[in-house]
């Protein structure tokens, strides 16, 4: 039985197609369609429900510890309000998740998962808590708000002081008022646009959304769907779990190796990385030269040999061209590569081309 955001009755409302996604229903797209909601993002801002991903806090003394054991990144020189990625690898190196840790202040973090991943990921932080830590699961008590889009601060400022808006990338302020509503602030999102996550309580969630819609409609501002949502992470390149990464898939054949630090004392899945060796695989970027379109688990085919698989694919309304992602051997792995990907028993032609497909002028 799925379970509705704090949003659901908003969403139904506003015409919004509800499909099952992660153990929830949520829109997939409104009446607008996916085009229009990307198009609005890329162009003025969008507004998505992502209420379905997990928080989880870790305090304690050892917090700290345990979050350099059980990630690959580092967190020792954080500061209060900062955010870092990380994956979090099982003990032969594949990635059990990847996901955000915020500092919030000495001993206090706040973890934000993927939601598919949510329980799984909360059992292997408890099967691996020691000593002065604890993990505890709060997904319940928020909901998450993204306000994406060039438009997007100008609409938040209306609503806010401009002290409560994090300057930089990847950092968050807590307990600060929204429209008179307590939220944290984050300069995050899955867009590749400017723009911020607001947390704020499930009870909170429906009229923080009524205040951001209507502050936003001289902005152009529009909700938004998981459709939109996946087109431009792709054209933005994210990795989404399950897709370009999962349990057997390593955080280094993926590309991440920004976010796997070799040379910290240990973390769980480091010794298997280290007996890999070199990755043998490598994420690439793939635009369609041929004719159609490519999705994910699709044979990449050189001179009649599969030399890996496709990741995710679609079309991408910005750039107006179909890319893709694949996981392919890295001897292939050179920029202007061309090769032929299997779709539905028609060979399509690609090349490869660099990450990120799109990049927003700062």
């Amino acid at each position: 039985m799925e379970l509705k955001t704090p949003l659901y009755e908003v969403h139904v409302k506003a015409g919004g197609k509800m499909v099952p996604f992660a153990g929830y229903i949520l829109p997939v797209q409104y009446e607008t369609g996916v085009i229009k909601e990307h198009m609005a993002v890329r162009t003025k801002a969008g507004l998505f429900d992502v209420s379905h991903m997990g928080e989880i806090t870790c305090k304690g003394k050892d917090a700290l510890k345990n979050l350099e054991k059980i990630l690959t990144n580092s967190f020792g020189n954080m500061v209060d309000g900062q955010a870092r990625y990380s994956p979090m690898c099982n003990e032969k190196g594949g990635t059990v998740d990847d996901l955000i840790v915020y500092k919030k202040g000495e001993d206090d973090y706040f973890i934000v998962v993927n939601a598919s991943n949510k329980d799984k990921d909360y059992k292997w932080m408890k099967d691996h808590q020691f000593g002065d830590a604890l993990f505890e699961d709060v997904s319940k008590d928020y909901a998450q708000i993204a306000l994406q889009g060039p438009e997007a601060i100008n609409i938040l400022k209306k609503l806010t002081s401009e002290e409560n808006i994090p300057k930089k990338y990847y950092h968050a302020i807590f307990n600060v008022q929204v429209a008179g509503i307590e939220c944290i602030v984050s300069k995050t999102g899955y867009t590749g646009e400017d723009g911020v996550e607001l947390y704020t309580g499930s009870e909170n969630a429906e009229k923080l959304w009524n205040i951001l819609m209507e502050n936003g409609k001289e902005e152009g501002l529009i909700p938004c769907g998981l459709g939109a949502r996946d087109t431009l992470r792709m054209e933005a390149a994210m990795p989404l779990y399950g897709h370009e990464m999962d349990d057997e898939i390593t955080p280094l054949e993926t590309g991440l190796n920004f976010a796997v630090k070799m040379n910290k004392e240990d973390f769980i899945g480091k010794q298997a990385l280290l007996e890999k060796g070199e990755p043998e695989i490598k994420r690439v970027g793939l635009k369609v030269i041929g004719r159609g379109i490519i999705r994910e688990h699709q044979n990449v085919i050189l001179e009649g040999e599969i030399i890996g698989h496709t990741t995710s694919g679609t079309h991408c309304p910005y750039l107006n061209y179909p890319v893709g992602m694949a996981l392919i051997k890295k001897e292939y792995s050179e920029i202007g590569q061309k090769f032929q990907v299997e779709v539905r028993g028609r060979l399509v032609d690609v090349e490869i081309v660099p990450l990120p497909f799109y990049k927003r002028e700062k």
